[in-house]
């Protein structure tokens, strides 16, 4: 049995990440899981967090992984993403004042909508937990 399995992360915009793991650590909305070579297929789906993911040298990556899906089958796990930044990218700044807009409209009970203003303070705190 292989103790590795092909790792892929899709954004709209690029092929974030490719490249053979040893492990992977995500959420969904049951909550964290972890994913190891050989794993049983599944699809689930997935919500803003630090994903960490061990690479063959057994060096540990996080990025911020924002809402998406799963899917594991045949030894390679696919993550498509909305968004997925490495924490050097991630602009502190730019998070703090979104998640001040998200609680601001949470507040006024502005007409967006409560799970999307949810989903964006999510994303605000996963980008500063991502970046230390």
């Amino acid at each position: 049995m292989e103790n590795h399995m092909k790792l892929t992360i899709l954004t709209p915009e690029k092929e974030f990440y490719s490249g053979e793991i040893l492990s992977l650590n995500t959420e969904s909305d049951d909550g964290r899981f972890g994913i190891l070579a050989n794993h049983v297929p599944m699809v689930a789906p997935l919500k803003p967090t630090v994903t960490t993911f061990i690479d063959l040298s057994g060096k540990e990556l996080k990025a911020f992984t924002s809402t998406g899906v799963l899917r594991v089958q045949k030894g390679e796990v696919e993550m498509l993403c909305s968004a997925c930044e490495w924490p050097e990218d991630i602009d502190m700044e730019r998070a703090r004042l979104a998640k001040e807009r998200a609680e601001e409209r949470l507040l006024h009970g502005d007409r967006i909508g409560f799970k999307r203003t949810e989903n964006a303070i999510l994303r605000s705190i996963m980008r500063m937990k991502t970046k230390g």
